[in-house]
């Protein structure tokens, strides 16, 4: 599962996690109600990096990135599922597949800029690797 911050806190009836060692603990309960791994997504978090917490029954892993500064947000937790899933459709295992998807979104985030659809919250840029 792939909860952000404020749904794991909702799936668990607590108050939002607001550093690592609560998300850690969230992410421990989370796998104890029964996930096989957990995903827990530090995006709408603050400080100057975005630190994800992949967790399953063996450990946990620490996936940071800079935090990028936009509003073209806009999907951004279907799209790092997705490509999670791409990348297990590919016989990634699930920690090769969460790094890349991570990445992906980054850069996506990155070049969200770029492109102008709609208004408030746009999309991030999915076709940036082409223009």
């Amino acid at each position: 599962m792939t909860p952000n911050l404020d749904e794991a806190a909702r799936l668990l009836d607590l108050p939002l996690a607001r550093d690592e060692a609560a998300m850690h603990e969230q992410g421990e309960r989370l796998l104890a109600l029964g996930a096989q791994a957990v995903l827990i997504k530090g995006g709408h978090g603050g400080g100057v990096e975005s630190v994800d917490l992949l967790m399953d029954k063996t450990g946990s892993t620490r996936l940071a990135s800079a935090r990028v500064a936009t509003r073209n947000t806009h999907g951004t937790g279907c799209t790092l599922a997705a490509a999670i899933t791409a990348g297990l459709a590919k016989g990634l295992p699930l920690s090769d597949a969460v790094r890349s998807a991570k990445s992906y979104v980054t850069a996506a985030l990155t070049a969200a800029d770029r492109i102008k659809v709609g208004s408030g919250h746009g999309p991030l840029n999915h076709f940036h690797v082409w223009w």
